[in-house]
């Protein structure tokens, strides 16, 4: 899963809602004291603009959510329609058992801010986050706040803070879980019309 030329460009903060509001199916990359995972979740979405912040559902059973509340630090990564393979995979092993990076032969690049582990081949955006400290939700909740401190998308998939959907960039197209293993990909992006009144 190598690839020899980084696509990707910095996504301005004030954009960053952009890459994850429509819903995609998303990586959570975390790593502390020299351990690192990556886990799929489906439940992820923007809750502030300025400065962003996010909510994603990470179990509190997780090894990903234990390396990120040690760390107070995760990695959102958008994948592509590529991915759909890896992404199942890596959301249905225990990194407790294994490193999936190693295990799935996966790339990871360093995060410019905070570090964290990110994915960039066949992945069409991530954001480098910073774990709000939420006490009264830590031991009794799933959902994590975050604020994004790092934005970056492949410019082939989006662009000024726009998704393009076409033929020309399928394997980058987002992906939507549905359960089970089965997965629907972004795609036949259209423009609205004004309506005459």
């Amino acid at each position: 899963m190598h690839e020899t030329m980084s696509h990707f460009l910095p996504v301005r903060l004030e954009h960053a809602s952009r890459l994850i509001n429509h819903g995609p199916t998303v990586l959570v990359t975390s790593a502390h004291g020299g351990r690192r995972d990556v886990m799929a979740a489906a439940w992820s979405m923007p809750v502030e603009f300025t400065p962003p912040r996010i909510a994603v559902v990470i179990d509190k059973s997780t090894y990903t959510r234990e390396l990120a509340a040690a760390s107070g630090t995760f990695g959102i990564v958008v994948p592509g329609a590529a991915l759909i393979d890896l992404t199942y995979a890596v959301g249905s092993t225990s990194g407790r058992d294994i490193d999936k990076f190693e295990a799935f032969g996966i790339d990871a690049v360093q995060g410019p801010v905070l570090g964290v582990p990110l994915i960039e081949t066949n992945c069409a955006a991530w954001l480098e986050c910073r774990l709000i400290d939420e006490k009264h939700t830590e031991d009794a909740y799933d959902t994590c706040f975050a604020e994004v401190v790092a934005a970056a998308a492949d410019a082939r998939v989006f662009v000024d803070g726009h998704w393009i959907i076409d033929e020309s960039n399928q394997p980058l197209h987002t992906i939507h879980h549905l359960g089970a293993g089965k997965f629907v990909r972004a795609s036949a992006m259209e423009q609205a019309k004004p309506l005459a009144r």
